[in-house]
């Protein structure tokens, strides 16, 4: 069961955005797997996509499309991957481009495709182009929801978020949606989210506030530690709400905020619905030289297997931790200056156990769903945080059986 998560039951609409779902049957008859957002003409998209070299077909094109047009609509299937198939894939992708593109009446440049699923298989298109009719037909404005469910693969819940705020006197709404529970380390963004405000940006701003929010959020969780061939996140400004961003000023500070307060929702929903996940798990790594030191303990205890089991586990077995941190890579570190919490209880000081300790202060914090480890490092002032998961039977075993 997800870890304090339910599924959203309202998300703002975007005005200039209308999502249509059907089920296509691309892995599971009467399964809804096509998702298609249509964008309003004079939007601006800003966009970043996953580093992992075995990148999908639909993230090639993608990134081409984007290069040569503005987007018009997006298309999102669930149940097939795209990725690990070679010049097939890539004509595969183009070829979802041209058919929806055909049917509504727009250049295929101007259509970015997105899939998530099984690596390797080839991607059915036959039954994507049967199912065009009733995913445009579809279209409307309150969709979200149902475009979250549409985007779900190992998910067990729907994510979305949304806000309304005040800029310049006027209310713009941000409304986003997520999918992702296995294969999460980003590295850019998360396995496919799809963001929208009403508010106007120019697409060298929107892009700059997107890699903000992406990096205080997407980039900052972990389930497993493997980045996805398919990850991308694309933020669309439509401009419908007649607010117009145009410099880095308070303006564009306040929508970066909340941007990012949007991104952190939908970053923490995929941790607490991370696949087989019984614990949400916050790494705070604070005295650090600079970010990055910070950053690479952080990962080294979330990516640890016997931190995650022992959290798992509920044990309080504080020697992982310290093992996690020595072997993270920092250059020069005096092991008598750092300190480790289990939520408010120092288990680590002056090199060892701290004197305070006990075994059962330490219990009664793992016993909670949601657990706060922090590491002093008594070197600087950086401090970086992020989110991650246990690893439980269930893992394993969803993990095992993902192609069956």
């Amino acid at each position: 069961m997800p870890v304090g998560l339910s599924a959203p039951t309202e998300l703002f609409p975007v005005a200039g955005i209308r999502l249509g779902i059907a089920c296509a049957g691309i892995k599971k008859p009467g399964r809804r797997d096509l998702v298609v957002m249509e964008i309003a003409a004079g939007a601006t998209c800003a966009a970043v996509f996953t580093r992992n070299a075995f990148c999908a077909a639909p993230v090639i094109v993608a990134r081409e499309h984007l290069d040569s047009d503005t987007p018009r609509y997006l298309i999102i299937n669930t149940g097939n991957a795209n990725a690990g198939t070679g010049a097939p894939g890539l004509d595969n992708a183009r070829r979802c481009c041209a058919s929806l593109a055909q049917h509504v009446g727009c250049a295929a440049r101007a259509v970015l495709p997105f899939s998530t699923g099984v690596i390797g298989e080839p991607l059915p298109v036959d039954k994507l182009e049967a199912a065009m009719p009733a995913v445009l037909a579809a279209l409307d404005a309150d969709k979200w929801v149902d475009a979250a469910h549409g985007i779900m693969t190992t998910d067990t819940l729907p994510k979305g978020a949304s806000r309304r705020v005040q800029i310049d006197g006027a209310t713009i709404t941000l409304t986003g949606i997520a999918k992702g529970a296995g294969m999460i380390r980003p590295d850019m963004a998360t396995m496919l989210s799809f963001i929208a405000t009403d508010a106007a940006l120019p697409q060298p701003l929107l892009q700059r506030a997107l890699v903000q929010a992406v990096n205080a959020s997407f980039n900052r969780i972990t389930v497993d530690g493997d980045t996805s061939t398919n990850d991308s996140c694309v933020l669309v400004a439509t401009g419908a709400a007649g607010v117009s961003i145009v410099d880095a000023d308070a303006a564009f500070t306040a929508f970066v905020a909340a941007l990012t307060d949007v991104c952190i929702e939908l970053a923490q929903a995929i941790v607490r619905d991370g696949e087989g996940a019984t614990k949400f798990i916050t790494i705070d790594v604070a005295e650090g030289y600079d970010a990055q030191e910070c950053l690479d303990v952080a990962y080294t205890i979330a990516h640890s297997p016997l931190v995650k089991t022992a959290l798992f586990a509920s044990d309080p077995n504080w020697g992982r931790i310290l093992a996690a941190v020595g072997r993270a890579g920092v250059r020069d570190l005096v092991l008598e200056k750092v300190r480790v919490y289990l939520g408010e209880v120092c288990i680590v000081s002056a090199g060892g156990r701290d004197p305070a300790y006990t075994e059962a202060a330490g219990q009664a914090v793992m016993n909670h769903e949601e657990i706060p480890i922090r590491v002093l490092l008594g070197r600087g002032a950086a401090r970086e945080r992020i989110w991650t998961t246990d690893f439980s039977y269930d893992y394993v075993k969803i993990n095992a059986e993902y192609r069956t």
